[in-house]
């Protein structure tokens, strides 16, 4: 059975060239899973690994990266032969190779066929690999697997940096800050995403509040909110919300918190019982006392 660093790898370099098009199909994203099912037991660390490749599309850049990787990762001709029938069965999944595709296709084709398998290179690879896989994992500025944390424990905070690392927006603030800023555009996404649709109003109101509190102008918060509301959802945990939100902030940052979330509920006119009781949640997770709940919700109603 192949190693689990070679299936990986491979994993990635077929997602990447599924990306040619500029987009990832319901077929392709299956061939792979069905592969990859046939291939290997993956953990769940390992298919997150695999998540955070098929979540945005894969530059020039990266995708050389990633062929790169998987050149060192071949230690044979199986391995080899494994390699390029994976990559023409995933090219081919959706009945369709679009010139893109067949142009990338051919390129990493020829990355692999030009990997050497000799027993002299395979005893070089073996001693070098694991130092030169760390080393283009500490030293490639926009891997993504970096934030592999904050993909798995907190998407909003992943794309928000993601998205700051391509050059879409700039902040002045600090890395605790931001995840602290995340937090809060998740837990207001919450409020807004009750009634299962985000209104104009209420986009309007979590970038007022962000705005406000936390000092941002229009266009920082307008790109936080459009984040939020986007992940919401999307393997966003809200007890692991509120805990590091808890642990992140101050009572008195809390309470006042509290009136942002009624600022959301209330932005369409009037406070639904089903936005107050996310609300109650929210506040209870967050270690506040009913009065302090109550006291939030008098003054949303002045």
């Amino acid at each position: 059975m192949p190693e689990t660093n070679l299936i990986l790898t491979l994993a990635k370099v077929i997602i990447a060239a599924a990306w040619a098009d500029g987009e990832v199909t319901h077929d392709e994203v299956n061939n792979l899973k069905d592969l990859l099912f046939h291939l290997q037991d993956l953990t769940a660390r390992d298919w997150a690994e695999l998540d955070i490749y098929l979540d945005a599309p894969i530059d020039t850049s990266e995708r050389n990266r990633l062929v790169t990787e998987l050149q060192a990762a071949i230690n044979s001709p199986e391995d080899k032969a494994l390699a390029l029938r994976a990559l023409q069965e995933m090219i081919e999944a959706d009945g369709e190779v679009t010139e893109e595709e067949q142009t990338i296709a051919q390129e990493i084709e020829a990355a692999i066929g030009a990997v050497d398998v000799s027993i002299f290179s395979q005893m070089g690879r073996l001693m070098l690999g694991p130092l030169r896989r760390r080393q283009q994992k500490v030293n490639e500025p926009h891997n993504r697997e970096i934030y592999m944390e904050d993909f798995v424990k907190n998407r909003i905070y992943f794309q928000i940096r993601r998205r700051l690392d391509l050059g879409e927006a700039e902040f002045d603030l600090p890395q605790e800050d931001l995840r602290k800023l995340s937090l809060a555009g998740g837990l207001m996404a919450r409020v807004a995403h009750v009634d299962r649709e985000v209104t104009e109003s209420e986009f309007s109101a979590m970038v007022e509040a962000l705005q406000r509190d936390w000092s941002l102008s229009h266009e920082q918060a307008a790109f936080v909110t459009e984040i939020a509301l986007s992940e919401f959802g999307v393997e966003l945990d809200p007890y692991r919300l509120n805990r590091e939100f808890f642990t992140s902030t101050s009572e008195q940052e809390r309470v006042r918190f509290m009136d942002a979330l009624f600022a959301v509920a209330k932005a369409d006119g009037e406070i639904s019982h089903y936005e107050t009781e996310e609300i109650r949640l929210i506040s209870h997770g967050l270690k506040l006392t009913h009065h302090q709940f109550i006291q939030a919700k008098l003054r949303a109603k002045e």
